[in-house]
């Protein structure tokens, strides 16, 4: 009788002790799967159209003439600006550099935060320039660095071109050396979708002043 109690305590079956162990090991795990879920969820981010960090979609008729001031886009952080430098009107504002081979051409949405310190800069129309108030760095209606101690050009947000039931896109900004360029708006473009989702680096390119000798 002794061997068969024996035999029976060493018949490889899970004690009442072992199971609540698993059990509570399991409810565990379980948690705390939970708990990293919930909290990747909240970390991250949820945008919804026309708020900062989504997507703003805006009719053609709000677009600026070419090389006109800019259009002053709050809610969005950014300003919509409509660049040809092969178009004499506005050319006080946007005009092509010397060590620019190509045209600048197309649409862009420019971050309305200066590259320096994060400063909110404004369009002087007196000026025909983006200016920040706190340490006096200066853009191009395009975005590039006119004046330093700004040291490169303003970011850009991804445009892209729609059609009247807005299904389709029939252009987007193309990226160049990882920055986004201005896009040329093709026949049957009815609205423009803004993702300021999608922002990209200015680049540091030279100070527009440096070609004139006007460097402050």
């Amino acid at each position: 009788m002794a061997n068969a109690a024996v035999s029976a305590g060493d018949s490889g079956g899970v004690t009442r002790r072992e199971f609540l162990y698993y059990i509570w090991g399991a409810s565990i795990a379980l948690f705390a799967a939970e708990s990293a879920g919930l909290l990747v969820w909240f970390l991250i981010p949820k945008f919804r159209e026309g708020e900062f960090g989504g997507t703003f979609t805006l009719p053609i008729d709000e677009l600026p003439e070419v090389n006109a001031e800019p259009v002053n886009k709050p809610d969005g952080r950014f300003w919509l600006v409509n660049l040809d430098t092969t178009n004499p009107n506005g050319s006080e504002r946007m005009y092509q550099a010397s060590d620019e081979s190509a045209p600048i051409q197309g649409v862009a949405a420019i971050y309305k935060v200066c590259t320096h310190l994060g400063c909110i800069y404004s369009w002087i129309p007196v000026n025909n320039r983006f200016e920040c108030p706190c340490h006096g760095s200066k853009y191009r209606l395009d975005g590039r660095r006119i004046e330093s101690p700004a040291p490169r050009t303003l970011d850009r947000f991804k445009v892209q071109a729609l059609n009247e039931d807005q299904t389709q896109v029939l252009a987007e900004s193309d990226l160049v050396n990882d920055f986004y360029q201005p896009v040329v708006l093709p026949t049957g473009t009815a609205f423009l979708r803004v993702d300021t989702g999608s922002k990209k680096t200015g680049p540091s390119q030279t100070l527009i002043c440096s070609f004139t000798g006007s460097c402050p």
